[in-house]
């Protein structure tokens, strides 16, 4: 009793550590922008802009330029009213200082002066950015002088002073992001051109300049058309139904309210929520009250024009939103969001207000154009049968599951752990892998399913169709999670998925039929992390007893460079995992303390669903353009 009680009395305030200023983003930046990864670092990017945006959204701003430059910092420059450079009343530092090094300050809270709407609710933007740029120069153009101060990891290395004169207004923000914090600091130029496009779309009016110098390259984006042209862009490859796109915008006490959508003949939906023009991927009560909307009238809509039987069930939320690409964009005074990166807003108020708008202008709208309804209407009709078809193949797989006695496919070499944290599922292609795979693996965490040949191609199939392919039947059973309606990812019988293919073009193909699955069928096992590529060597480089597994022909030239002249080298080059012994598979490529894999992520939604769509879809024309565009990046390719 005395031992405790002396160790709790040492326990004092001189163990509280208190981070001061910015010193707290830079301990733990994963707070603050989500991850240290390509992804966090362009979230700076996105803070940065979101303060030009929401100056364009009050009015003040008509143009943003955002350049990488060839030094590797970047700047976002705005045509705004110019961050205030005048002495605040309760930091004794200038408004641009204090915005710049305090945590929760900017003009976002206040009353009066500040943003009526604004995406920056935390305040924490460009503070964060300050804390993790190696270095960062603020220039303000405001009362005809240009004002300038340079900071260094938050710290600024002087005080803000004005350098000249000028006839512009706004503010430009120069930074490099610090390599100690981020494992690249390398801006990817689609990802930035993508964001900025979207951004020009959600606000008209808006004149938005992406310009690179490394390369030279340069967008310039501005949309009329907003929303729409929103539309109409993510549909630019679909087979629209109608000519018509919904457009519908009113003000309302909540805030403002702006929805675009069209149906396609696809079988995939595609909807972007966004929130004082923030992208939120999670959704939320927006999202909710517009698919609540959507259901509601067209069954009502259905119902009352009789264009389904009297004794049929009701139109589901899946089925009224098969095809279907929509924008809901909601812009609010006070946005409550869950978490620093804004994933999903949280206002109640704005369910039933996006409800109300949304049901009365699709309401108007299916009155006004019934030849639109009836093609609308057709579409969700035929989601419908495709959904029975489907309930019942799902069920015939899982009967086929529970006659077998609960067990799993005959093919599948399972692993004897129920613990889903350490287990792995490895797929691989064909008989002779699966057997090299099944003899090198580690039977205690590790089980293999071989699949015979290549899956059906999903994007061009409902689901019906997907669940009579037996080799995604395998799959399905030997996840756990079940599919569509069922799917329930707690049910996860593996915690790593990894796609172990050959490195050929039939390996890269049946590779990315498997994406495409996952990614159209089971989205949240990527969003979860849960799914893997295998990285098998391409060479087996021996010389006597001393032998190196190499992944590329770079990597193979320099183990040759560094071997002894004098001696024979021996180049393997491995056509398939067949080829290789159980022992060298699990040595290179399923030895979790020697192997190397890709963790398979989404760090662009639209353009990935963009990317899937152009190289699965069942146009000819958009993927012989793209394979154009980029078969030099190709590297290692067997023809």
């Amino acid at each position: 009793m005395a031992e405790n009680t002396k160790k709790k009395a040492g326990y004092t305030a001189d163990n509280i550590t208190v981070l001061d200023g910015l010193q707290a983003v830079r301990r733990r930046p994963g707070m603050y922008i989500g991850t240290t990864d390509v992804a966090g670092l362009h979230h700076l990017v996105w803070e940065v802009v979101d303060n030009a945006i929401d100056e364009a959204m009050g009015g003040f701003c008509k143009n943003i330029r955002v350049t990488m430059h060839a030094d590797g910092s970047l700047s976002v420059e705005d045509d705004g009213r110019g961050i205030p450079v005048d002495i605040h009343p309760r930091t004794g530092k200038s408004a641009l200082e204090t915005v710049l090094t305090i945590l929760h300050a900017g003009g976002k809270f206040g009353e009066g002066g500040g943003y009526k709407v604004s995406g920056g609710l935390h305040g924490v933007g460009v503070s964060v950015v300050n804390a993790l740029s190696v270095n960062l120069k603020a220039e303000v153009y405001r009362d005809g002088k240009v004002y300038y101060q340079e900071y260094s990891k938050g710290d600024p290395l002087c005080d803000i002073k004005p350098i000249g004169k000028t006839d512009k207004v706004g503010t430009k923000i120069t930074f490099v992001p610090d390599p100690e914090i981020f494992e690249s600091v390398e801006f990817k130029w689609e990802t930035i051109v993508n964001r900025m496009r979207q951004q020009a779309y959600l606000t008209k009016g808006v004149t938005i300049y992406v310009t690179d110098e490394k390369t030279d390259k340069k967008y310039q984006f501005y949309f009329e058309g907003g929303l729409k042209s929103y539309v109409s862009h993510l549909n630019k490859q679909k087979e629209a139904i109608g000519s018509e796109i919904v457009y519908i915008e009113k003000d309302v006490p909540e805030g403002h309210i702006e929805v675009s959508m069209q149906y396609t003949q696809a079988f995939q939906e595609t909807i972007y929520t966004f929130a004082n023009n923030i992208h939120t991927p999670d959704g939320g009560m927006h999202l909710t009250g517009f698919k609540s909307a959507l259901t509601r009238v067209i069954n009502a809509y259905t119902r009352k024009n009789e264009l389904i039987k009297e004794k049929e069930e009701n139109l589901t939320a899946d089925d009224v939103r098969e095809g279907l690409t929509a924008i809901i964009s909601v812009k609010l005074g006070n946005p409550q969001f869950e978490g620093q990166t804004k994933a999903k807003l949280g206002n109640a108020e704005m369910r039933t207000a996006v409800e109300t708008v949304f049901g009365e202008g699709l309401s108007q709208f299916l009155e006004e154009n019934p030849a639109e309804a009836r093609g609308i209407i057709g579409k969700c009709a035929l989601a419908a049968r495709a959904r029975m078809a489907a309930r019942a193949a799902r069920d015939t797989v899982i009967r086929k599951g529970l006659l077998e006695g609960m067990t799993l496919p005959g093919k599948l070499a399972d692993c004897s752990s129920r613990d889903a944290q350490n287990t792995e599922l490895f797929i691989v292609e064909g008989d002779s892998a699966g057997g090299s795979a099944k003899q090198g693996r580690n039977r205690e965490f590790q089980a293999i399913l071989p699949l015979k040949g290549k899956i059906l191609n999903v994007e061009q199939a409902r689901l019906d169709k997907v669940l009579a392919n037996n080799e995604i039947k395998a799959l399905i059973i030997a996840l756990g999670v079940g599919v569509g309606e069922t799917f329930d990812l707690s049910r996860l019988r593996y915690g790593k998925i990894v796609i172990m293919t050959d490195a050929d073009v039939d390996g890269a193909h049946i590779r990315t039929l498997l994406l495409t699955m996952f990614f159209r069928y089971f989205k949240s096992l990527i969003e979860g992390g849960h799914l893997y590529i295998a990285q098998p060597p391409l060479f087996k480089v021996a010389q006597g007893k001393k032998v190196s597994y190499v992944y590329n022909e770079e990597e193979k030239e320099e183990v040759i460079k560094n071997m002894d002249s004098a001696q024979k080298v021996s180049i393997q080059r491995y056509k398939g995992l067949g080829e290789m012994n159980p022992d060298q598979l699990w040595e290179t490529t399923m030895d979790p303390e020697r192997r190397s894999m890709y963790r398979v992520t989404i760090v662009d939604g639209e353009r990935a669903d963009k990317v899937f769509e152009t190289l699965m879809g069942e146009e000819v024309l958009p993927r012989k353009k793209f394979i154009q565009a980029h078969a030099k990046r190709v590297r290692n390719l067997d023809i």
